[in-house]
Parts: structure tokens; sequence; C-alpha cells
């Protein structure tokens, strides 16, 4: 895996404005969008709260995080960027970017059961990826990021979609269940040499300094909580066979898909933070993401098989009773 996972910006060519137009380059196309580039911005207001931005989102835990002296400004709960998930700075092709998703919002949450603001979704993230608390929506990071990811989607009109977004296509599933045993084999090959033996990452400098990670740790104390997307068997999958190891890209995978969902098995078996409350996700729940490592469930299939598959047997049972119910309400949401 990468500097990377729930960082930062390797690629300065994308930063500086590499295409990431609806067809690839060469293919025929009707609109031709890149990124929009940070460097080309004036020095007035409205540009160092964009370049501000950026920063917060590749170094995060330099502006917000646990070890800032200002305990009123320790919003993040780890010492995480969110570059570390949103790769090179929010701009890597299916490295879960920003560009493109502003005029997205409000939009309906199923984990919410309602629509939700782009404030409310940063939150989200503070919440669980950051395993932090949320920012005030009139503060200066939250306006400051803000205007960063709207910055990213200068010219992309409501409802466009864009090519990229994501972690990509999803990998071809297994027929078994993913394998922690087997992916620590495959993390042990792939993977140690940037996020360290016991998953734990390495650190910038001396721990208590607010200097984050080369590479993010991908469990223990200092990582993303279980109620993170990144804590989905799914996501993790598809996130690491677009970009991990370090420098891989979505067009030159170097994992095979089964070596991807077997690492990203060992990744989400290991310990992290707890976030409580998780139970009352998904008020409908048959729109939970059929990974979603904790219950309740609407189809009686175990926490362990919603955790690492195979999912084949829980499609089929959902769909019946979708066919027969519409909807299943989680009892926790009054």
């Amino acid at each position: 895996m990468r500097k990377a996972l729930t960082g930062g910006a390797l690629l300065a060519l994308l930063a500086l404005g590499s295409s990431v137009a609806a067809e690839e380059i060469g293919a025929s196309s009707p609109k031709f969008w890149s990124v929009p580039q940070v460097g080309a911005l004036p020095y007035d207001a409205h540009g160092r709260l964009i370049r501000r931005g950026r920063d917060l989102i590749t170094a995060t835990y330099s502006h917000i995080g646990p070890d800032m002296p200002d305990r009123a400004q320790r919003f993040a709960g780890n010492n995480l960027a969110c570059g570390n998930c949103h790769l090179d700075a929010g701009v890597k092709k299916f490295g879960l970017p920003l560009f493109g998703v502003a005029e997205d919002f409000p939009t309906y949450s199923a984990r919410a059961g309602a629509r939700i603001t782009l404030q409310e979704r940063i939150n989200s993230c503070m919440t669980r990826s950051m395993n932090g608390r949320p920012l005030p929506v009139s503060s200066a990071p939250m306006r400051a990021i803000v205007a960063y990811i709207q910055f990213l989607s200068t010219g992309v009109r409501k409802g466009e979609k864009l090519s990229g977004l994501g972690a990509g296509e999803t990998v071809p599933e297994l027929e078994r269940a993913a394998d922690p045993a087997r992916g620590r084999d495959i993390y042990q090959a792939r993977c140690i040499g940037c996020h360290n033996v016991d998953g734990a990452g390495v650190q910038n400098s001396l721990p208590g300094l607010g200097a984050g990670y080369a590479f993010p740790p991908l469990w223990g104390s200092d990582s993303f909580n279980d109620g993170a997307g990144m804590a989905r068997l799914i996501t993790a999958a598809t996130f690491i066979h677009s970009n991990m190891p370090d420098g891989v890209d979505y067009l030159h995978p170097r994992l095979s898909p089964e070596e991807a969902w077997d690492v990203a098995a060992l990744m989400i078996s290991r310990p992290r933070p707890h976030r409580a409350g998780l139970e009352k996700d998904f008020p409908d729940l048959l729109q939970k993401p059929i990974d979603a490592p904790y219950g309740p469930y609407a189809d009686g299939f175990s926490e362990e098989q919603h955790k690492f598959g195979p999912y084949g047997p829980i499609r089929a049972k959902l769909k019946e009773i979708e066919r027969e119910k519409g909807e299943v309400r989680n009892p926790n949401v009054k």
C-alpha cells in the first residue's frame, strides 16, 4: 500500500493539471476537462483559502491533529491525513478523488437515511476515517476544505459525472471468503516495506510532534475506526487493487484480484478504534452495503460473512427480501 489509505501528493503532474477527461487520452470525447491548477491561483483571500484547504487535505495532522498545541484545534483523532485515502491531494484518478463531487451535494445518504450537505459528508470522514470529532460548519478549517473541493470541481456541471471517481471498477469477487491468513503472506511480500511489520506505518518524525506518517498505519490505535468506508472489504480491495503498492495506478495493477481481496481481508481483520453508535447506521437495512462489517442486517447472514464474503448468497437473499418487503427498517433507529 502507500503513503495512502483513509498520503499525499506523489504525482505532481496531476496536481498541475493532468487530464482526467471523460475518456482516455487519444479517444474521442465530447468534453475535455482537466484538474484546475492550484498553483495558478492569485494570492488573494480566496486563493489562500483554497491553498489552506489543500494543506488540510495533505497534512491534516499538522493543522487539526491530536498533537496540536491548541486543544481546541484537535479535531482529528489520529495522525492520518485526508490524503491517505484521497490520493495526491484528492486528484488521483481512481484514488478516491475529490474532483467533480462538489455539485453532487446536497445528496441522499443511505447511511444517514436523509439528504446531507458537503459539510456533513466531510464530518462523516472526520468522525470515522479520522476517528475524531466534527468540524463546526463555520470554522476556518471547514471553510477551507469546502473551498478546495469546490475549486476541484471548477467547470463541472451539476449531474455531470467525470471519469476516475471512486476507486475504480470493483475487482471480480471471490467464490470463497477472503482470507486474512493468505493476506498475511501477501502483506509480508508486498506491503511490509512501507507499512511496517505490525501495520503501524512509518512516522515522519518522533511520536507527539504532529508530523504524521510517511506511510500510514493500516490498523491499530492511530488508524481509521471501524465505521470508516475503508473498513469495508469491497472498498478496501478495490482501492488496494487500483493503487497499491505505492506508485501503482489502475492501468497497471501489480496485485491480482485475489491478492487484493486477501490482503484487504487481513487489514480489516486487525484491531482498530471502535466508533460508538454504528448499530444506528442505515435506517433502511436493505440499503446497507453488503460488506458493512457490523450489524444489524436484513438477511440473516452472519457478521463474519458480511465482513469477508462470499457475497453471492447474501445478494440473492437481499433481492428476495426486497421483492417481498421493499424495505427493512433498522430496529435501532426511532
